[in-house]
């Protein structure tokens, strides 16, 4: 039998990147032509202007590719953004996945009191982490096995994916816009900065924290706009 394989890491790679602050300051200047130059403090101030009065168009010309290796319940979170976004994921129907799952791990916090929207976490027991670990090795190991009986005896992989969690990893591609981008990070990141606080799962905000440092090292003009705005996409 294939190993099984357990990961605490949530993976988010920058495959593409045709975006730049400069060219944001071109497309708001198209009426006059002006030519492609490397960003000036007037167009820190332009940039600045945009976000601040909602001019959003400009910051719709540019691209972002991520490749993500997640647990699927990450892949479906991040998913339910569909304006701006485009997505490719690893298809089980068409290949045979791998027995590759998340464990969270170990310092991450695991109980939860309050309503939803305003929970609040804490890390719980030696004893409660204990279990939660033990259980989701024992469970994965069972749902696997069960997988793989079925496709030896000729049972289709759509159907017989069925019986795997929603800790298995995934693979997907996911493109979107700098716009786009930004709403993005304003519902699945955690920060100080935030007019309007966001309260994330863990998984998914370690996925956007991984993404906004690719954001902030090809767009930092536009990102310290954003983040000096509160962090709301214009």
């Amino acid at each position: 039998m294939t190993e099984i394989k357990f990961t605490e890491s949530i993976g988010i790679e920058l495959i593409r990147c045709l975006a730049d602050d400069a060219f944001v300051a071109q497309a708001a200047r198209v009426s006059t032509a002006g030519d492609l130059k490397p960003v000036e403090p007037g167009q820190g101030k332009l940039i600045n202007y945009l976000m601040t009065k909602k001019h959003g168009s400009p910051f719709e010309h540019g691209l972002f590719t991520f490749r993500a290796e997640v647990p699927i319940f990450v892949a479906r979170e991040w998913m339910r953004h569909r304006t701006g976004w485009s997505y490719n994921e690893l298809s089980g129907r068409y290949t045979e996945l791998s027995p590759r799952f998340y464990l969270p791990p170990a310092d991450r916090a695991i109980t939860q009191s309050g309503k939803p929207g305003a929970y609040d976490y804490a890390p719980g027991s030696l004893t409660q982490m204990g279990l939660l670990r033990a259980h989701t090795r024992e469970s994965c190991a069972k749902a696997w096995t069960a997988y793989q009986a079925m496709l030896d005896a000729g049972i289709s992989r759509e159907l017989a994916r069925g019986v795997l969690p929603l800790n298995l990893v995934t693979v997907f591609y996911a493109t979107c816009n700098p716009r786009s981008l930004m709403h993005w990070l304003s519902l699945r990141s955690v920060s100080d900065h935030a007019a309007y606080p966001s309260t994330p799962q863990w998984e998914i905000a370690e996925a956007a924290r991984q993404v906004e440092d690719h954001f902030k090292y090809w767009m930092p003009v536009t990102w310290s706009a954003y983040d000096n705005a509160g962090r709301v996409s214009p």
